[in-house]
C-alpha cells in the first residue's frame, strides 16, 4: 500500500468545482461530502466487522454536509449550477477509486479527508463571518481521516 499514488482530489474535481460561482462553492462540497458518505456506507458492506466506524464516518460526512448547507444555503441559480455539476464531480471522485481494494480505498479517503479539511480551513479564512463553523468542519473531517489512519493497518488485504 506505501506505493499507491495518492491523487490531489482539488485538482481531480477542479473543472468541477470551478464550474460554479463562489456563492455556489460551499453547496458543492456539502454535495460532495455525502458523496463520500455513500462511499463509506460501501465499505462498511465491504468490511462488516468495522461497519460501526465506518458507519460513523458515513453519519460525520453528512453531518459536514448538513451544516454547510445550512451555513450557505444555496439560492436557485446556486442550486442549479451544482446540480448540473454534481453528477459528474461524483463520477470523477469514484473513478478515483476504481481498480482498488476496499483497503486501498480507504487509504485514499484518509488522504481526501486531509485534503477536505483544507479546503474547509480555506473557506474559513474566505468567509470569516463563519470561521468557527468552518473549522469545525475541518475537525470532523479530520476525525474520519484518524479512524481510518486507526483502522487500516489492522486490516489485511
Amino acid at each position: 500500500m506505501s506505493d499507491l499514488e495518492i491523487p490531489n482530489f482539488g485538482d481531480l474535481l477542479r473543472t468541477h468545482l470551478d464550474g460554479v460561482t463562489a456563492g455556489a462553492f460551499p453547496y458543492l462540497l456539502s454535495r460532495l461530502e455525502r458523496t463520500a458518505a455513500d462511499r463509506y456506507r460501501g465499505w462498511a458492506e465491504d468490511v462488516p466487522e468495522h461497519a460501526e466506524g465506518l458507519l460513523a464516518c458515513a453519519a460525520r460526512e453528512d453531518e459536514i454536509a448538513d451544516r454547510a448547507a445550512a451555513l450557505f444555503p444555496p439560492n436557485d441559480d446556486e442550486r442549479a449550477q451544482v446540480e448540473a455539476m454534481i453528477g459528474p464531480a461524483k463520477d470523477t471522485y469514484y473513478k478515483a477509486f476504481e481498480g482498488y481494494t476496499p483497503i486501498e480505498q480507504m487509504t485514499l479517503q484518509a488522504a481526501a479527508e486531509r485534503q477536505g479539511s483544507g479546503a474547509w480551513e480555506t473557506l474559513a479564512v474566505a468567509y470569516p463571518q463563519h470561521a468557527e463553523a468552518l473549522r469545525e468542519l475541518s475537525a470532523i473531517e479530520i476525525q474520519s481521516a484518524d479512524y481510518l489512519d486507526e483502522l487500516l493497518p489492522t486490516l489485511t488485504p
